[in-house]
C-alpha cells in the first residue's frame, strides 16, 4: 500500500515596500538660523548679521514647510517656527539699521559742532571778537611790557605773554623765551646751540574737565624757520599729563634748542585736534 508525500505549503513571495525617511533637515536648519537672527537683531550694531539670517532662515522654513505639507517631512511645525522667527529677525534688522545709522548721523553732528564751538576767535583791532582765529589778552610782568589792549591781525602771531581764548572759554597763555643751560644729561641739545625755556600755562574756563595730555608745543627757530628740537632733562621735558578741573589751571616748562644765531622763536601750541593751533612769536 503506497503512501502519497505532501509538500509543505509557503505563502506567496511579496516584495517589501522601502521605507521613506523624512527630510526634516530644512526646517530644523530654518528654525535655528531664525533664533540666532533673532537674537542678533536685539542688537543694533549687529543688523546686517540679523538681516542675512533672517532671508536665509525665511526661505528654508517655506521650503521645508514645502516638504511637510508633500509628506517628505514630519516637521511641519518646526519649519513654520523658523519662518516666522525669520521675520522677526528682518524686522529687528531693519529698525537696528535705522537705529546705528541715525546713532552715527547724530555723533558725526555732535562732533561738528564741538569743532565748530572750540574753534578760536579773531578779535578786530578795537578789541571786538571777528570771524575766525583768536582773541588775545595780556599779562602783565611779561618782557615789562604790560597788558595788551589789542590783538594781533588775523593770521599774525601773538607775542609773548598772550593768551588766546577758545570758544568754549580755554585759555593758553605762552610766555618769554628764557635762556638756560641743559643739565648734563640732556637730550635733544646740540653743543653750540642755545637752550631756551618757554612757560606754557593752561586755564580751564569751560564747565567740563580738559584733558591735558593731548596738548603739543612744537617750535621752529630763526628766520629760516629752522626746526627747533625739544629739550629732555631734570628741569623741562615733561609736558602736560591728567586732566584739569574746571577752574584750575595748570604749567608746563618746555625746553628748546635753536641756532646761536636765532634772534626768535616761534611757538605752535595745540590743546587738541579739536582745536585751532596758535602760534607765539617769542624775541630772542
Amino acid at each position: 500500500m503506497s503512501q502519497t508525500q505532501q509538500q509543505p505549503q509557503y505563502p506567496p513571495f511579496q516584495p517589501q515596500q522601502p521605507q521613506r525617511i523624512a527630510r526634516n533637515g530644512l526646517g530644523t536648519a530654518a528654525l535655528i538660523l531664525g533664533i540666532i537672527g533673532a537674537l542678533s537683531g536685539l542688537i543694533p550694531i549687529l543688523f546686517w548679521l540679523a538681516g542675512i539670517l533672517g532671508i536665509v532662515a525665511l526661505i528654508l522654513g517655506l521650503t521645508g514647510r514645502g516638504r511637510a505639507k508633500r509628506g517628505e517631512a514630519t516637521n511641519k511645525g518646526v519649519a513654520l517656527a523658523g519662518a516666522l522667527l525669520a521675520l522677526v529677525a528682518l524686522g529687528l534688522s531693519v529698525f537696528g539699521a535705522y537705529t546705528t545709522f541715525k546713532a552715527v548721523d547724530d555723533a558725526v553732528d555732535e562732533i561738528n559742532k564741538s569743532v565748530s564751538d572750540t574753534r578760536a576767535k579773531d578779535t578786530d583791532r578795537d578789541g571786538k571778537d571777528g570771524q575766525d582765529g583768536a582773541k588775545a589778552s595780556g599779562e602783565d610782568g611779561d618782557k615789562g611790557s604790560g597788558a595788551k589792549d589789542e590783538a594781533p591781525a588775523k593770521g599774525k602771531a601773538l607775542d609773548a605773554g598772550d593768551s588766546v581764548i577758545y570758544d568754549d572759554d580755554l585759555t593758553v597763555t605762552v610766555s618769554n623765551a628764557v635762556e638756560y643751560h641743559p643739565g648734563q644729561f640732556a637730550a635733544g641739545h646740540k653743543a653750540g646751540n642755545h637752550a631756551y625755556k618757554v612757560t606754557v600755562t593752561v586755564e580751564n574756563k569751560t564747565k567740563e574737565k580738559f584733558d591735558s595730555t593731548l596738548l603739543t608745543a612744537e617750535a621752529r627757530a630763526g628766520q629760516d624757520g629752522v626746526d627747533a628740537e625739544q629739550i629732555f632733562d631734570d628741569k623741562v621735558g615733561t609736558g602736560f599729563s591728567g586732566s584739569i578741573l574746571p577752574g584750575k589751571k595748570a604749567t608746563v616748562v618746555y625746553g628748546f634748542d635753536t641756532p646761536a644765531d636765532a634772534k626768535n622763536l616761534t611757538v605752535e601750541v595745540s590743546p587738541s585736534f579739536e582745536y585751532d593751533t596758535t602760534h607765539w612769536d617769542l624775541k630772542l
